[in-house]
């Protein structure tokens, strides 16, 4: 019997998120399946994989093929690397204590490296925030401007308004004094 890894389409309309499965080659794309070994969701940034890491090498290791995306899902979680690292131990190239050691440093410059573009992304986010923030401060303060502007031509055309009314009141008072 051949196995496939592959993924099992679940989700709504334009939001499909998957399952990583063993299953028989002839088996339908959604059908029957052997055993789940993961979940994949690219909905997310960055994409969000749950793989039972154990599990995925057992299969690789017994000889089931993935298809090309659970291959490079598999790939980047490391299962690979593992597998190349354990064929290494069985050629005798190397003990299993320098494998681990060699996939514990893979992982953790992985990790490092996620970490770091995590980091950039919030530091990101942050500036850009703020310069929307001075950006709107300048908005705030040209349009205060131009409402004090407006306020002092009322005010000054008010004044206008009032003084030949009160250069008429004080004309009109002057003669009655004469």
């Amino acid at each position: 019997m051949a196995t496939r890894i592959r993924l099992q389409r679940h989700g709504r309309k334009n939001y499909a998120f998957y399952s990583i499965v063993a299953a028989n080659a002839q088996a339908p794309r959604d059908g029957r399946f052997i055993e789940k070994i993961g979940t994949y969701n690219p909905n997310t940034n960055p994409a969000t994989i749950d793989l039972n890491f154990e599990r995925a090498l057992h299969w690789v290791l017994v000889g089931a093929q993935p298809t090309d995306t659970v291959r490079n899902i598999l790939s980047s979680e490391g299962v690979y690397l593992k597998k190349h690292l354990l064929g290494g131990v069985k050629k005798g190239a190397f003990d299993e204590a320098t494998a681990e050691a060699k996939f514990s440093a893979w992982k953790a410059e992985k990790d490092a490296k996620a970490q770091k573009v995590a980091d950039k992304k919030a530091a990101d986010k942050k500036a850009d925030l703020k310069a929307r923030l001075e950006a709107e401060k300048k908005v705030n303060e040209s349009i205060a401007a131009k409402i004090a502007e407006k306020k002092a031509a009322a005010l000054a055309a008010q004044a206008e308004a009032e003084a030949p009314a009160e250069e008429a009141a004080t004309e009109a008072e002057a003669p009655a004094e004469a």
